[in-house]
């Protein structure tokens, strides 16, 4: 058996990945989550200034039932086609691969895990889940619970990590 040095799950013997957070089991060069500071989210959410991100209206599209705004750069990146889209950054190597790779901005950096969190459409509304991710998830500053749904809406500002987007739904 060989003990993941990421999340301390037994692998079979052999195993070159993680069958639990897929890390890499085998080679020097590891890449893992960096853990940044969130303390500036724990003790308190201080909202952006209105006219940095003013509750602005849908712009995802077509057929986007939802969009997520990145607050650092102003892209735009569209949900349309299925209802349910898991959130990370690719890692070289890595065979687990998020439907909405955000490893194009700094998601590294910014601490995003490689999976981090799931965005879903469920009967009318919009959930969002945070995956065990190490730098957490936060909507409007509150701390998400690992693997517990929340509820978003329209305007939402979630964190991941570091790298902050604003949910903008259709139809809110």
């Amino acid at each position: 058996m060989i003990i993941c040095a990421n999340c301390k799950h037994s692998n079979m013997a052999g195993a070159m990945f993680c069958s639990e957070c897929g890390a890499q089991l085998v080679g020097k060069d590891t890449l893992t989550t960096q853990n940044i500071s969130t303390d500036q989210f724990d003790k308190g959410f201080e909202p952006l200034p209105e006219k940095e991100y003013a509750r602005q209206p849908f712009d995802g599209g077509g057929d986007a039932w939802g969009s997520l705004h990145l607050l650092d750069t102003g892209q735009v990146l569209p949900l349309s086609t299925r209802n349910e889209f898991t959130m990370g950054r690719v890692s070289e190597g890595q065979p687990i691969m998020p439907d909405i790779d955000l490893s194009p901005y700094q998601a590294y950096a910014a601490g995003v895990s490689r999976l981090h969190a799931v965005i879903k459409r469920d009967a009318g509304r919009v959930i969002f889940i945070d995956l065990g991710s190490a730098n957490g998830t936060y909507i409007n500053g509150k701390r998400l619970i690992p693997n517990v749904e929340q509820v978003i809406n329209h305007g939402d500002i979630v964190a991941l990590g570091k790298l902050k987007l604003q949910v903008l739904l259709r139809n809110a």
